[in-house]
């Protein structure tokens, strides 16, 4: 009777609990649904845009309400780089925005989205207006972006990292031997070095050779910017970055002019305060990259341009629908993908088509569609792919067929190579779990591919014939689009990385720049005057999306709430898990600060 009592009280308690979640949950939607409909931001006059990009950046602002409610489980939100360039670019032309005030500790963003709004802060300086930054600790992707200030300042007891790029990756080859695991690897592309950590115990000559590369090009552009922004010479920024700023003092730092002065904030606010015409002790009027969006754009003309410039958003991992059950706005659909290209391109009032890439790859299928569609689009009306911090195997797989490509000199992209991994298990069960498997089948290949055995010559061969005919559709898609012969596309293949900077002197991108000159170029190719922006695929009503997947996004949010940083790791694993068939594929992250 005791034991019924108590776990009759322990499911009321429990019951009561989730009743009370649900209610704050649902409070929290009217909240965030009272607040989307809630009138213009009336922006006071001496305000400052303060940029505080704290939170992850990606592509394209999510339309999800789950962002706005104030609840520790819903805390991993994000910002999107558009929305930052367009709070920026406002922020120009608004005559009661005084200036910038960049309050910058960490960046979760790779150098290309740092670049592309380190370039719309350039941009806002022709203006005449003012921009500051300070923070108590500055990574190196956070001073890179701020070192365009006009003036840096640092809390006397601050930090400011600035040591130069490593990159480096785990390797797994003993851990397999010793828990009886064989990776299976067929592959095209000596420079594919993404399986390279489950086959040896440190990186290749081939794979050092095009890291090297790649780092060397991502950090020369770095240090060429705030040599330029700091007045620093690049030799002298080198030796500095050899010390390790990350270690030394403040004075070490003004000393070498990395920062213009060593202050606390309230001494920072009062100088924003002089510089902005506000008296002492007053408020300054902040106002934030959200408040932005709801300030009206200004527009040449009256009423809506006809023509348009669609601007299609493709970010993540690129598959066949979304089976996965960690669910992201980074993500691509093949199918649907594929049908927003084909709806572009017979839309009349589509002049002409702006494919946003910013994906490391994933499903050979899945590109090869989308591939075709931005084909028939090219051949249709002017399609320029602008690349983001990724454009690399299938993300460059799904561009090569446009009529032009920009890429950020940071952009990793390249990675023209196919490969396919199938884990042996057998020693792992049989000899150290004491698990045998056996099977009954109705002709010689019914089990192909079987984890629990080694492949057969036969069945590798089968394995390597597709990879190897995945691998020349890729390399001719390539040479089609780039108009280069198979050769030369191949000698630059064989999975290896480059940056955009390595990428423009090979060929493989046509202009080096960020969004804002894709659209460019895509207006000059189209003719146009006059015209307006449409983003792709359209979003859906907040709501409705929140209805639809609230499960899904509450798993998620747990998820990016609980692992921070490392949450990109297990959706990388998930979305590998859910793949099949051939892989066009980065299957390891890039971390580089």
């Amino acid at each position: 009777m005791k034991s019924f009592l108590k776990y009759t009280l322990a499911t009321i308690v429990g019951f009561t609990i989730v009743i009370f979640i649900t209610f704050l949950i649902m409070l929290g939607i009217a909240s965030a649904v009272v607040s989307s409909t809630e009138k213009e931001v009336v922006i006071k006059d001496n305000s400052v845009l303060e940029l505080k990009l704290d939170k992850e950046i990606v592509d394209r602002t999510p339309n999800d309400l789950l962002q706005s409610l104030d609840l520790p489980i819903f805390s991993s939100s994000k910002l999107g780089l558009d929305q930052i360039i367009s709070a920026i670019e406002k922020a120009k032309t608004e005559n009661k925005i005084k200036g910038i005030y960049l309050r910058i500790s960490d960046l979760s963003a790779g150098y290309s989205a740092c670049e592309e709004i380190r370039t719309a802060l350039k941009k806002f300086k022709e203006s005449g207006k003012f921009i500051y930054a300070y923070s108590e600790n500055y990574t190196q992707k956070a001073y890179y972006l701020s070192s365009v200030a006009d003036k840096v300042f640092i809390t006397p007891e601050g930090m400011l990292m600035f040591t130069g790029i490593a990159s480096g990756s785990p390797y797994f080859k003993n851990a397999f031997q010793k828990l009886g695991i064989e990776m299976q690897v067929v592959r095209h592309g000596k420079f594919k070095a993404a399986v390279e950590p489950y086959l040896l115990d440190k990186m290749s000559p081939e794979n050092r050779e095009q890291v090297q590369v790649y780092v060397g090009s991502i950090w020369n552009n770095v240090v060429n910017k705030i040599s330029e922004s700091r007045n620093i010479s690049t030799q002298k920024m080198n030796a500095i970055a050899d010390e390790n700023m990350a270690y030394r003092s403040t004075a070490s730092l003004l000393a070498n002019h990395l920062v213009d002065s060593v202050i606390y904030e309230d001494q920072v606010l009062n100088f924003l305060r002089s510089k902005s015409g506000i008296k002492a002790e007053k408020e300054i009027p902040f106002v934030s990259v959200s408040d932005m969006k709801s300030v009206a754009e200004k527009h040449e003309g009256k009423g809506l341009a006809k023509n348009k410039i669609a601007v299609i958003y493709a970010a993540g991992e690129i598959g066949m629908g979304s089976s996965s059950s960690y669910s992201s706005e980074e993500s691509i659909d093949g199918i649907s993908l594929s049908k927003e290209i084909r709806d572009a391109r017979l839309d009349s009032t589509i002049k002409a088509i702006v494919f946003r890439v910013n994906s490391p790859g994933g499903s050979a299928l899945a590109s090869e569609l989308i591939w075709r569609e931005v084909k028939l689009a090219a051949s249709t009306k002017p399609t320029v792919v602008s690349m983001g911090n990724l454009a690399a195997s299938g993300g460059y797989y799904i561009s090569c067929a446009a009529d032009t490509i920009v890429a950020n000199p940071t952009t990793l992209t390249g990675s023209i190579g196919v490969f396919g991994v199938i884990p042996n298990t057998q020693e792992l069960f049989e000899k150290k779990l004491g698990i045998n498997f056996d099977v009954v089948k109705t002709n010689k290949l019914s089990d192909m591919p079987s984890t629990n055995r080694p492949m057969t010559d036969e069945e590798r061969a089968i394995m390597q014939n597709m990879v190897e005919n995945v691998y020349s559709t890729f390399v001719n898609h390539v040479a089609e689009g780039r108009k280069m012969t198979y050769q030369q596309v191949d000698e630059i293949g064989q999975g290896r990385v480059w940056t955009g900077e390595n990428a423009l002197k090979l060929g493989l991108v046509d202009k080096l720049g960020d969004l804002d000159d894709a659209i460019a170029i895509a207006k000059e190719m189209a003719h146009l005057d006059r015209y307006r922006i449409i983003n792709l695929p359209k979003q859906k009503d907040p709501f409705e999306e929140l209805m639809q997947g609230f499960s899904t996004k509450i798993k998620t949010s747990v998820i990016e709430t609980e692992l921070g940083d490392a949450a990109k790791y297990y959706k990388t694993i998930q979305s590998i898990k859910n793949q099949s068939g051939i892989l066009a594929r980065l299957p390891y992250e890039f971390e580089m600060e």
